[in-house]
C-alpha cells in the first residue's frame, strides 16, 4: 500500500517575485491552500511504514497528476492519494 501527495516549496515572499533572481525561469507562481505562492511543488510516494518510494519536484504551476506516471512506473503496489489524484490499483 503506497500514498501519494505534494506539498508547496516557496522561495520568495510574492511582493519579491519581479526582483527574484535565483530560481529565475525554474520557479513559477501557483494557487495553493493557503494563496498564490512563487516556487516548486515537492511530489512524494511514501509505503505504509512511511519509507520514501519516489520524489519528485516540478515548477508550482504543474497539476499533481503531471508527475504521476513517472513516479509510479515500477509500483506494484495500491497507490492512494487525495482529490487531486486519481486512485491507481
Amino acid at each position: 500500500m503506497c500514498f501519494i501527495d505534494s506539498t508547496s516549496i516557496k522561495v520568495c515572499h510574492n511582493s519579491r517575485i519581479p526582483r527574484h533572481k535565483t530560481f529565475a525561469g525554474m520557479a513559477e507562481r501557483s494557487r495553493g491552500t493557503m494563496g498564490w505562492y512563487f516556487g516548486f511543488k515537492l511530489h512524494i510516494v511514501i509505503n505504509h511504514k512511511g519509507k520514501i518510494i519516489a520524489v519528485k519536484v516540478t515548477p508550482a504551476n504543474k497539476h499533481d497528476i503531471a508527475p504521476v506516471e513517472e513516479l509510479i512506473q515500477n509500483l506494484t503496489d495500491a497507490l492512494y492519494g487525495d482529490n487531486g489524484i486519481p486512485v491507481v490499483s
